[in-house]
């Protein structure tokens, strides 16, 4: 035997000998002497099938007989994101040629195999074939033979063509847990079909530092809502069983819960930034909609910041002691791109790659995606040189496996023959419709403006987001080319009426130009009406980041003034100078700080960014055919430094002694602010309707509880209007005394009615009495005894409300 040789034998021996000794607990018992051949892995010495082929036995008995047949570098290889460009050569998006590069193929496979990106644009049976190419040399080409992870983005609409939905920020605006469900489902099923098995999404940072450009990524600024919202994002996503997958599967697709934790409020709004605060804020706020959504989620995406001065890629006490060890998490955990070298580039916690990528894997018990060194290559001789435990290793390859496991992926990784029956289907489309009508939130409607009247004769429609699809970022290129603007929206809904409608720009998004400002006066004075259409944008992910293009909204595209941009404002003041009534409609991607906007329009409507069907939503919505029924999930600043602006504030945190000033300029000084105010133009929760609402007989199902004790609030909704439509019923909670300082209020539950005109029902929202809890000065959970303010309302209103006391 050659020493070459003679090495690589005493490598396997030792990696065996370092996991055949399973842990207490788990269900397989292994013999003290290797019962398959080093020469073929796959197989067992007695001819029976190897356990962890055995699609019937349990998952974790499969991953115990798998790990150990492995090789420390087969290990690593499954702690490393690989790519399919690695085999395909997807550079040009509508190049349909069906060929691979098998050179590549078994480089890229022999490091990088546990999860393979495919996020790109390409036609779909390009990509089928390449799925089936990477996944056939997996299965059959590989002594193990382990499926890989096939990935993509997800956060709003599968992006390689799929159907595109409202970006989350919207997707919250409705409210609706079981519609968003559905929504993710459709997500699922488009992306399945193609072969891919991991989607990167739901984000559930907090949208509490507004000037960070991902707000519209998240969910809003509440954690209730957001872990409400993401858990119907990760059960419609996960639900369900993939073809001819073992009957211990548990999800047809992985969800990514992301970005764990705290990375949307980082210091000076600006994208990876430091976050700074102390645990009991990270428990009170930033970590409760992962604990909500993500525990049965089969994968979790590390954040790029540092809270509290250590980098999230390498916090042993919230990766290993809260997420692994208080909550039990057991599923993949990845970092995100590039981010385990920011530990030497840009935390400078580290100096080298062998660092950076024993601080990452022994702290984080995680992975390493892509788009950076690929400092987990070093990890081999690492454990060579007993610098590295393998036991952070076998843990974190136990973490890919059960998720593998979990998704019947080692019975079938394959696409399926009949994908296209799944992609861009009338009944999503259909449930797109619904959603997009429902994530609209109508803002302001003085004299009730609106809805318009089909009798009016002439309609101006002004602004720069008129002929405009406006789609949130983390969309694939030219999608915008399958959406309705406003302006073929409204020209389709009222194509069977007189109403003549005139278009002008005004101006553009991005210039202080004025000069399209007269033509834009001269259709309005010539108009009914005037809606004026103004906001942010992004642009999708190839744009997004292509230099010397611009955007206000969008992953690394972070904002100073959360004004309108360029001449946007001077167009909504010269418009509703004319006299006409002024809707003023703003499409954007995050609150939209004008409260000359707020105070002077007729009625103001906010789409965040739309879907496909945005612009036919929106027609309808203004035109009264679907009744508003939206509410923020976030609320809206007055001015970027009047920011903060949440509603659930600790107590004592917003002094008010407003300033302002008036429209002729004079100043009225106040304190809080000098020339301004804390309140926000409007409140999270706030969201008009065509028909109006009463609330009686609010009832506790116990008016004292101990400290373990649910309850539920039930009250009776009336639609006391002329009007169908649905109320989203708020329940909020004050610990009115405490051993630490709690929030002023909080969303503690929260349900969506379709109320016919004239009609009302009983509503019953129970409430977990962990809702009730703080985190108490010695550092645990704890409901305190005492009294609780319940109110049902939105956050800035209170329509009913009752006390509890907790004993």
């Amino acid at each position: 035997m050659s020493p070459l040789a003679l090495r690589a034998l005493v490598v396997l021996v030792t990696c065996y000998a370092t996991t055949i000794t399973v842990l207490a607990g788990n269900h397989l018992e292994v013999r003290g002497d290797l019962h398959f051949p080093l020469s073929a892995r796959g197989t067992n010495k007695d001819g029976s099938v190897p356990l962890y082929k055995n699609p019937r036995a349990d998952i974790e008995d499969r991953v115990n007989d798998l790990l150990q047949r492995m090789t420390l570098d087969e290990k690593v290889a499954q702690l490393i994101q690989g790519d399919m460009n690695g085999w395909m050569n997807f550079s040009d998006p509508l190049d349909d040629t069906k060929t691979f590069n098998q050179t590549g193929l078994e480089e890229m496979m022999s490091q990088k195999a546990g999860s393979i990106w495919g996020g790109y644009l390409t036609p779909w049976d390009k990509f089928v074939f390449g799925v089936n190419v990477g996944q056939r040399y997996l299965m059959e080409n590989t002594t193990l033979g382990i499926p890989a992870l096939i990935q993509s983005e997800g956060l709003h609409g599968f992006t390689n063509n799929g159907t595109i939905w409202p970006s989350p920020i919207g997707l919250a605006a409705s409210f609706n847990r079981d519609l968003l469900k559905e929504a993710a489902a459709t997500i699922a099923d488009e992306a399945e079909g193609l072969g891919i098995s991991h989607v990167f999404a739901p984000v559930l940072d907090l949208s509490r530092e507004l000037r960070w450009g991902r707000v519209e990524e998240n969910f809003g600024e509440d954690p209730f809502l957001t872990g409400e919202m993401g858990l119907a994002y990760v059960s419609g996503l996960q639900s369900g069983r993939r073809r001819n997958a073992s009957s211990s599967a548990i999800a047809r697709m992985a969800a990514t819960c992301k970005h764990f934790a705290a990375f949307g409020s980082p210091q000076g709004g600006l994208n990876i930034a430091q976050v700074t605060g102390g645990e009991r804020e990270l428990r009170s706020a930033y970590l409760k909609p992962f604990n909500r959504a993500c525990v049965e989620s089969l994968s979790i995406m590390t954040a790029y910041s540092s809270y509290d001065g250590i980098p999230a890629i390498a916090n042993k006490h919230l990766l290993t002691n809260i997420l692994r060890n208080e909550w039990g998490y057991k599923y993949w955990v990845t970092s995100d791109a590039g981010s385990v070298d920011l530990l030497i580039t840009t935390h400078g916690t580290c100096d080298t790659r062998e660092c950076a990528a024993k601080a990452a894997l022994e702290n984080g018990i995680s992975g390493e995606m892509g788009g950076g060194t690929f400092t987990y290559l070093t990890l081999p001789d690492q454990v060579r040189a007993g610098t590295v435990d393998i036991r952070f290793i076998d843990d974190t390859v136990k973490a890919m496996l059960r998720t593998k496991f979990s998704l019947g992926l080692f019975e079938n990784p394959y696409p399926y023959d009949d994908y296209l029956s799944t992609l861009r289907t009338q009944e999503t489309r259909d449930l797109l419709h619904i959603m997009e009508r429902e994530a609209i939130v109508l803002l302001e409607n003085r004299r009730n403006t609106l809805p318009l009247s089909k009798s009016i004769k002439s309609l101006a429609l002004i602004g720069p987001q008129v002929d405009r699809v406006s789609f949130g970022d983390y969309v694939f290129f030219n999608a915008s080319n399958n959406g309705i603007s406003p302006l073929a929206g409204f020209t389709q809904h009222l194509a069977n009426t007189s109403i003549r409608i005139t278009y002008a720009q005004g101006s553009a998004l991005w210039s202080d130009d004025p000069s399209g400002i007269p033509a834009a006066v001269a259709a309005a004075k010539a108009s009914d009406v005037a809606i004026v259409m103004v906001g942010t944008w992004s642009l999708d992910q190839t744009l997004l980041w292509t230099p010397g293009t611009n955007a206000t909204t969008g992953e690394h595209v972070d904002l100073s003034d959360l004004g309108l941009v360029g001449a946007q404002l001077q167009l909504v003041q010269a418009v509703k100078a004319v006299g006409k009534p002024t809707v003023v409609v703003l499409v954007s991607g995050k609150p939209v700080a004008e409260p000359w906007i707020q105070e002077h329009a007729d009625a103001v409507v906010q789409q965040f960014y739309p879907g496909e069907l945005g612009g036919l939503a929106l027609a309808e919505v203004i035109f009264g055919d679907v009744n508003p029924s939206g509410k923020l999930p976030v609320s809206f600043p007055r001015s970027v430094g009047t920011t903060p602006v949440f509603y659930n504030y600790l107590k004592g945190s917003r002094p008010v002694d407003a300033g302002r000033i008036l429209d002729d300029g004079t100043l009225v000084f106040g304190h809080q602010y000098v020339l301004d105010s804390p309140v926000p133009l409007w409140s999270f929760g706030h969201g008009l309707s065509y028909t109006t609402f009463n609330y009686t007989d609010l009832a506790l199902s116990k008016s004292t509880i101990g400290t373990n004790e649910d309850f539920t609030v039930s009250v009776t909704v009336h639609n006391t209007g002329d009007r169908d439509g649905k109320e989203v019923v708020q329940v909020y909670v004050t610990d009115l005394v405490s051993s630490v300082v709690t929030p002023n209020q909080q969303l503690v539950g929260f349900q969506k009615v379709d109320l016919a005109a004239g009609s009302s029902k009983l509503v019953e929202i129970r409430v977990n009495a962990t809702e009730l809890a703080v985190w108490t000065l010695d550092n645990k959970w704890a409901v305190e005894p005492g009294q609780f303010a319940v109110k049902v309302g939105t956050s800035d209103q209170t329509f009913l409300n009752a006390t509890l006391m907790v004993r």
